[in-house]
């Protein structure tokens, strides 16, 4: 560890990204077809626009307008959106009428982030669910290409136990579920009895989840 890596005080949050459109209008019209908040949409006198959209749950904003970046359009690929149900997630965009790829899970590294390709890529989520393994995409009418993965489990490290939070109720629900199935199985190791302590122990799978942390038995 360098000399300075641990004297940091100051969060360094990242707010926004930015992303190229050809038409600002049509770019508003399909981010908030996806029910995402729509933050801002601030135009001046000397062209210059800027619109901002949150996904649910989401402490990063994607940003966009005229005179805001020399990128080319389309040029923003492998966006990242994590969801605790790809199928759910895939299930809603689809109902909102986005061209969403089919659930997979990539056969060779890095397969997930080439885009409208089939090789390296197999149907269906990953085997047993596994966490960080199973993918969607989806693009905007420009092509900027967003990747939309499933992580139910942190790697360690990943996520400090006191900043532990869940953004949605879908999310705790679904993290409350997976503790239920676990906890099914902790309570038929001890002979089938009823654990009166189950509110800690859910209390424990919840933060080791999301913390990367070994999960209770």
């Amino acid at each position: 560890m360098s000399s300075t890596e641990d004297r940091s005080t100051v969060d360094f949050k990242l707010e926004a990204i930015v992303i190229a459109v050809t038409d600002v209008d049509r770019a508003k019209d399909f981010y908030g077809s996806l029910g995402w908040r729509l933050d801002a949409d601030f135009a001046f006198d000397n062209g210059f626009r800027v619109v901002q959209f949150t996904p649910p749950g989401s402490g990063c904003s994607v940003q966009f307008g005229t005179r805001i970046t020399p990128a080319a359009p389309g040029s923003a690929q492998g966006l990242y959106l994590v969801v605790s149900d790809i199928q759910a997630a895939r299930a809603e965009l689809a109902a909102r009428g986005v061209e969403v790829s089919e659930v997979f899970h990539p056969t060779t590294p890095g397969a997930q982030f080439q885009p409208g390709g089939e090789d390296g890529r197999a149907s269906g989520p990953a085997a047993e669910q596994a966490s960080y393994g199973s993918f969607a995409t989806f693009s905007d009418p420009d092509g900027n290409g967003w990747l939309v993965q499933e992580v139910t489990t942190r790697l360690p490290g990943r996520v400090e136990t006191a900043g532990t939070v869940y953004a949605t109720t879908a999310e705790l629900a679904s993290a409350l579920r997976r503790a239920a199935a676990a906890h099914g199985e902790h309570e038929k190791r001890a002979g089938g009895q009823y654990d009166e302590n189950w509110p800690d122990w859910y209390a424990d799978y919840l933060v080791r989840e999301q913390t990367g942390a070994q999960l209770p038995t």
